[in-house]
């Protein structure tokens, strides 16, 4: 995980260098891409990264459509900086949350492919709550994730987003992006496979900790224009955490997120 963690991350601020042209950040993805291939169909690849993550790709079988359809989504941010609508945004939710979620239960391991779906689910939730939680960060950079058919719906105007405006046109929008976040962790608190409840911890660890930040934020109106975004203090996290591996070590099915 620690290897699959490092590849997300060196892909990902290659494609946030915004000091690096976007023609020279896009040609870069795509020597990650032909590594990455490189490393699947057994060949040489030449970054130090994708040369640790070969014997991972090999030992659990980790397909290059994945990291194929995670560098899709990184490039999605070379090509745009807003989305039209929430099917969009559900792709790239999954590009860039769901598809890391899936590469990564082939490595926890498990026994229902019920988990596939699971993993979808909750990458998607964890997504929308990044999207919640970095408005004002994204706003910075001139990148605004909410789709403008809501913005438009909700009469929020791109100009005020970008300028760290609150209002409570903002606090609408903002709320129906959590609603839909609410509704993938209800799904994955159903769809998670009983007798994988123990091997997927560490997701169930996840997306504790994201729900309660989801829930912070829903608690503060969604006031998340401050340039630090918003956090759960340490103490919380881990006690959040402790609280799922006790209910993983004495078999609960009780869902650890998606509730009040």
């Amino acid at each position: 995980m620690n290897t699959l963690y490092a590849f997300c991350r060196e892909v990902d601020d290659v494609a946030d260098e915004e000091m690096s042209p976007v023609e020279t950040r896009r040609a870069e993805l795509e020597g990650w891409r032909e590594d990455v291939r490189a490393a699947c169909e057994g060949g040489a690849p030449l970054k130090p990264v994708v040369r640790e993550l070969q014997p991972v790709i090999e030992k659990y079988g980790l397909k290059f459509h994945l990291f194929d359809e995670l560098l899709r989504g990184l490039e999605t941010d070379l090509e745009q900086d807003r989305c039209e609508s929430f099917e969009e945004l559900d792709l790239y939710c999954h590009r860039v949350a769901s598809v890391v979620g899936l590469l990564s239960i082939e490595i926890f391991g498990y026994r229902n492919a019920g988990c596939q779906e699971y993993a979808v689910e909750l990458g998607r939730a964890l997504q929308l709550t990044n999207i919640l939680r970095d408005v004002g960060n994204d706003a910075e950079r001139g990148r605004i994730y909410f789709p403008h058919e809501a913005m438009e719906q909700f009469g929020v105007d791109p100009r005020s987003v970008l300028a760290s405006k609150y209002s409570t046109a903002f606090h609408n929008l903002a709320a129906e992006v959590a609603v839909r976040a609410r509704g993938h962790y209800q799904k994955a608190a159903t769809l998670l496979p009983d007798e994988d409840r123990h091997s997927m911890v560490a997701a169930e660890c996840m997306g504790a900790v994201y729900w309660r930040l989801l829930r912070q934020m829903e608690q503060a109106k969604f006031r998340v224009f401050d340039s630090t975004p918003m956090r759960l203090s340490r103490p919380r996290k881990l006690a959040i955490v402790l609280a799922v591996w006790l209910r993983s070590f004495t078999a609960s099915t009780a869902p650890n997120y998606g509730r009040d």
